[in-house]
């Protein structure tokens, strides 16, 4: 009897299990992409790169760019301005797979590389 017992809710709980669908939808037409998020105020970012940390900031530009400005860099470290600032460009202001490119060569002033850069 105690068997009897034991068996019917795992019977009952296995017929409920093979009653269900197979879980595959099928469905017309490409799925939705979310937008994305293009960075439309200023922003300032800490950066981590090559063992240290820079500041970042960008704000929108009126060419349709963003004006940038790397700190904590030396006047010889142009170069590595540039793969800061186009790599995070790319990282918090450009759409989904696109890259960061300068508009304009770097300045240094004011202890600071500033440039003009833009998402293509």
């Amino acid at each position: 009897m105690n068997r009897i017992v034991m068996l019917v809710p795992i019977a009952l709980f296995v017929a409920g299990c093979s009653q269900s669908s197979s879980g595959v939808r099928i469905t017309q037409g490409l799925p939705q992409a979310s937008p994305a998020i293009v960075q439309a105020a200023p922003k300032s970012e800490p950066v981590f790169y090559n063992g240290k940390v820079y500041q970042i900031n960008f704000a929108p530009d009126p060419s349709g760019g963003y004006a940038m400005a790397v700190s904590g860099m030396s006047a010889a470290q142009q170069k590595d301005a540039v793969a800061v600032s186009t790599s995070s460009l790319r990282q918090f202001a450009c759409k989904e797979k696109q890259n960061g490119k300068l508009l304009t060569q770097p300045i240094y002033s004011d202890s600071k590389w500033r440039m003009t850069a833009h998402c293509v």
